[in-house]
């Protein structure tokens, strides 16, 4: 059925994305997606995965992309459907399948074998799983056949293995399922996907879009002005020192641009024009949510920055957008940005004094020459300051830096060591566990508030 009033979307411009699952993940996904403007949704709740694939037949026509809240929803409507739309699901990673292990291992006796029947993962996955937290004191037994059973196959397999004692527990990957196993008495654990995973799966909908290929590469303009220059410039007491102050500002500018790929240019003395491409904005912003510019300029120079962020369908129409952005960033009083979309639509007040520009900016060449040694490329880096800037948490277990950089366990191992060794991760701690090891919590120095680089 559709998302209630509630969790409907409202009528606006922007990638259209259809939203199926059962309406916790759905909810949780929309709280997830409001990191992502460009996307309006379209809810779909159902009360059993096998009304799925109507669901996305219904959405087929209305939307460009469809997330699926879980894989076995996802498999049924692509074996039972023909859906031309890009068709993604959130994935059941490591942490869903710890979580669900570890809480089921609370409520379990001590120093007790815990028997498991497991359904949607397969046995070398589970098997991998279990050897990365070197854990042998879990023995688990597998749904045979599809991975996509039917919720009535799933519920007997459960039923079978605890009645007949091999098991003390289940894990399922289908909420109805685990509430049909509630109800019948049997201990279970639901494998919910985090808000990480979510957010991964959201970023490749959002690059497999047409729309999103398109606007990707569109031209945008922005324009700075810097606040009050002409009552800095008074302060000077000779032409060569207001010289001087000008390249030292374009300097730091031009390192803002080539941060964006971009290309600036001065217009005047406290004017600056840039180009880039709307894809590496918006990463480049997290979103649209701050350009962290600010702070540098106003502890370097005791300057404000007022900025016109336009977007457009031809280059013409993002210049006159971003004079639009620009005049609402000063009677705003400046110190903001505004971006004025190819629609006119109005975006902001964005914050230019950002709190969190530590991690953030990546303008400083020597992190960035520092994290190329380390063999942490832009793509890695970008995704633990965006991960960063959206939490503000810089303690992670190895697991987390798995799903936020889409690598396995193994490679982030080897990846941290090699970060360890050029001081830009370090052993924050570890955290005790009550069977097998405990695991170490690493902490991204080069990001945390007062470390310096």
């Amino acid at each position: 059925m559709e998302g209630d009033s509630e969790m409907a979307a409202s009528p606006g411009k922007g990638i259209a994305i259809g939203i199926i699952g059962p309406e916790a993940l759905v909810s949780r996904i929309l709280k997830v997606l409001q990191a992502f403007p460009s996307f309006r949704p379209r809810p779909m709740i159902y009360e059993d995965e096998s009304e799925a694939p109507g669901l996305a037949e219904a959405l087929e026509t209305e939307v460009e992309v469809i997330l699926v809240s879980g894989p076995v929803a996802y498999g049924r409507i692509r074996d039972q459907t023909d859906v031309k739309v890009a068709l993604h699901h959130v994935p059941l990673t490591d942490t869903g399948f710890y979580r669900a292990l570890s809480r089921l291992k609370n409520r379990h006796a001590e120093g007790r074998r815990l028997r498991v029947s497991i359904d949607t993962l397969s046995k070398p996955e589970v098997s991998k799983l279990l050897g990365e937290i070197n854990e042998t004191r879990v023995e688990a037994i597998h749904v045979d056949g599809s991975m996509y059973a039917s919720k009535d196959a799933l519920i007997a397999f459960h039923m079978a293995e605890h009645a007949s004692g091999k098991c003390d527990a289940a894990m399922t990957a289908d909420e109805s399922v685990a509430r049909s196993l509630t109800k019948l008495g049997i201990p279970n654990e639901w494998m919910i996907p985090t808000d990480q995973n979510i957010t991964v799966a959201l970023e490749r909908a959002l690059l497999s879009t047409e729309s999103r290929q398109n606007r990707e590469a569109q031209i945008v303009v922005g324009l700075m002005k810097l606040d009050r220059f002409e009552n800095l410039v008074h302060g000077h007491a000779s032409e060569h020192g207001v010289q001087k102050l000008q390249l030292d500002i374009h300097r730091m500018l031009l390192d803002y641009a080539e941060s964006l790929e971009g290309y600036l240019t001065p217009l005047a003395g406290d004017v600056f024009l840039f180009f880039t491409t709307r894809g590496i904005f918006e990463r480049a912003t997290g979103g649209y949510k701050s350009i962290p510019l600010g702070k540098s300029v106003n502890e370097r120079f005791g300057l404000s920055l007022s900025i016109g962020i336009g977007f457009g369908r031809s280059a013409s129409e993002a210049g006159t957008h971003a004079r639009m952005a620009l005049r609402k960033s000063k009677e705003a009083g400046g110190d903001t940005c505004f971006i004025v979309g190819e629609d006119q639509t109005v975006i902001g007040p964005l914050a230019v004094t950002d709190p969190l520009e530590a991690a953030l900016s990546i303008t400083d060449k020597a992190l960035l020459k520092r994290s190329e040694d380390a063999g942490m490329t832009s793509g890695y880096l970008s995704r633990l300051m965006a991960q960063v800037a959206r939490t503000g948490k810089t303690d992670y277990m190895v697991h987390e830096l798995a799903s936020i950089l889409d690598v396995t366990v193994r490679s982030t191992h080897r990846l941290l060591l090699q970060w360890m060794d050029h001081g830009l991760v370090r052993i924050a701690g570890v955290e005790k566990v009550p069977k097998g090891r405990p695991r170490q919590i690493y902490r991204l120095a080069f990001l945390g508030e007062n470390e310096q680089i």
